[in-house]
């Protein structure tokens, strides 16, 4: 079986995986098409920014749980060298091919709270990544339009926090806090 059919398939099983975590009811909305975007550029050196499309992100209206995850095979950056670096020397994404949110809103009441104006929530969570968790907790602006619940935001983190090591050639040419930014437009399952 090639590489390819096999990413495929561990994608598949991975989304399973998590639905069948949070459950499924009508309380879930769903997006299999949300983008995570990361960059770690240093002025005067070239852009270290990808762009993933394809991150799975459910959220729990009852229970206000919300969960992503992201194959790391699917960030794409401008340059092929740089992506190839990324997942086979720095991510190892065969190894350790995706990253996974868990965590919760811990200051929104759905019932009350979740209209047409945007508002800002707290999440706290883990993020599991290369082998190692860190608790994250940020700010998201959530709001919900007819049916689709739009989440945005953004958080920080730093290679060392998942034990990546970047070689002392390239040290000074990537940021030392990457910076993630995410967009989920959730639909009702």
């Amino acid at each position: 079986m090639n590489t390819s059919v096999k990413i495929k398939h561990l994608y598949v099983l991975c989304i399973c995986l998590l639905i069948n975590a949070f459950g499924f009811s009508q309380d879930k909305y769903i997006d299999k098409n949300g983008t995570i975007v990361f960059e770690a550029s240093e002025k005067l050196f070239e852009e270290v920014k990808a762009t993933n499309k394809s991150t799975t992100a459910i959220y729990n209206i009852k229970t206000n749980e919300i969960a992503a995850l992201a194959l790391l095979k699917g960030f794409r950056f401008k340059n092929s060298l740089m992506e190839e670096h990324f997942n086979e020397n720095y991510i190892e994404s065969d190894t350790y091919p995706k990253a996974i949110f868990k965590g919760k809103i811990v200051d929104l009441d759905t019932n009350e709270d979740l209209t047409e104006t945007a508002v800002e929530v707290n999440v706290k969570g883990v993020l599991q990544l290369h082998g190692k968790e860190k608790a994250i907790e940020t700010v998201l602006t959530i709001q919900k339009v007819d049916d689709i619940i739009s989440i945005t935001g953004s958080f920080s983190v730093t290679p060392s926090d998942f034990e990546i090591e970047i070689p002392k050639i390239v040290r000074n040419k990537i940021a030392k806090v990457v910076n993630v930014n995410l967009d989920f437009k959730l639909v009702k399952k």
